[in-house]
C-alpha cells in the first residue's frame, strides 16, 4: 500500500510584523484583483472595445473603477450570500456577526450577484451597456477564482471527500478529523474553474462574438465545472447534502447554468454597433 500524501500544514500567516500579521488568504485576494487588472488592460485590445473611439471609448481609468466596484461586489455580496445562503438562520439570530467577516464565511454566488449588481450600477453611470461591460469583465475573473482556491489550499480548508487509497494524488486533512484519503478538491476547483474556464473564455473572447454570449460562457462554463467539483468536495457538515443528494454548491450552480443557456440562445442576433 503507496504512503499517503499528507497536507503540509501551511502557517496561514504569510508575515508577522509586531502585532500585524499579514495572512496568505488576504494575499491572495490582492492576487486575484491584481490579476483582473492586468488581465483587463489587455481586454482593451480586443474587440469591439479596441476600435471604440471618443466617448464610447474604453480606457485604463474604466478598467480601475470596474475593479474598485467589482471589490464591492465580492466583499458585500460575498458575505451577504453566504449568510443567506448557508446559514440563515444563524446570522438571522446573530445580526451583528454578519459584519464579522474576519471570522471566514464567503459565497461564490453571493459574490457574482454583488458584482452583478456593482456593473449594473457602473454601467447606468457611465452610461455603458450591462452585457457589453459584463463581456469585457467576464473573461478576466477565472483567474481570480484560482487564486482564491490556493487560498483555500493553504488555509487547510474545503478539503474534499473520502478517496481511495490507490489515488495517487489522495490526501490526508488532519483537520478533517480522519485520517483517510481525501481528494484534494482546492485543486480540482482551480485547475477546472480556475485555470481551464480561463483559457476557455480568454480564447472565445479575443474575437468579436455577439453580445451577452461570452457572459453566457462564464455562467454556463463556470456552472458546469463548480457542479462536477462538488461531487468530489466534501459537503459543509452543518448541511450535508440536499435534494437528490446535491450540495449547496450544486443547487446554486443550476439557475446559472440555465441562465447562460437561456443568455446564450437569445443573444441579439447582430452585433451592436457603439458610436463616438
Amino acid at each position: 500500500m503507496r504512503a499517503m500524501l499528507m497536507y503540509p500544514h501551511i502557517d496561514p500567516v504569510a508575515l508577522q510584523i509586531g502585532p500585524l500579521a499579514v495572512h496568505w488568504y488576504g494575499l491572495t485576494y490582492l492576487a486575484a484583483f491584481g490579476l483582473f487588472f492586468f488581465l483587463g488592460t489587455r481586454r482593451l485590445r480586443h474587440e469591439p472595445f479596441a476600435s471604440m473611439t471618443g466617448s464610447a471609448a474604453w480606457t485604463r481609468k474604466d478598467v480601475e473603477d470596474i475593479l474598485f466596484f467589482g471589490v464591492l461586489g465580492v466583499i458585500v455580496g460575498g458575505r451577504l450570500g453566504y449568510c443567506l445562503f448557508y446559514k440563515p438562520g444563524y446570522y438571522l439570530s446573530n445580526p451583528l456577526e454578519i459584519f464579522m467577516v474576519w471570522r471566514g464565511g464567503m459565497s461564490f454566488h453571493g459574490g457574482l450577484i454583488g458584482v452583478i449588481a456593482a456593473m449594473a450600477w457602473f454601467a447606468r453611470a457611465r452610461g455603458r451597456r450591462f452585457w457589453q461591460l459584463m463581456d469585457f469583465v467576464a473573461p478576466c475573473v477565472p483567474t481570480g477564482l484560482a487564486a482564491g482556491r490556493v487560498g483555500n489550499f493553504i488555509n487547510g480548508e474545503l478539503w474534499g471527500r473520502f478517496a481511495s487509497p490507490d489515488l495517487p494524488w489522495g490526501m490526508v486533512f488532519p483537520q478533517s478529523g480522519s485520517m483517510l484519503s481525501r481528494h484534494p478538491s482546492q485543486v480540482y476547483q482551480f485547475l477546472l474553474e480556475g485555470l481551464l474556464l480561463f483559457v476557455i473564455l480568454w480564447l472565445y473572447a479575443r474575437k468579436p462574438r455577439l453580445e451577452r454570449r461570452v457572459s453566457a460562457v462564464f455562467l454556463m462554463g463556470y456552472g458546469v465545472m463548480r457542479f462536477v467539483a462538488e461531487y468530489f468536495r466534501e459537503p459543509d457538515d452543518f448541511l450535508g447534502l440536499l435534494a437528490l443528494n446535491m450540495s449547496m454548491g450544486q443547487w446554486l450552480c443550476v439557475p446559472m447554468i440555465l441562465a447562460g443557456i437561456v443568455l446564450y440562445a437569445t443573444a441579439p442576433k447582430q452585433p451592436r454597433v457603439t458610436r463616438a
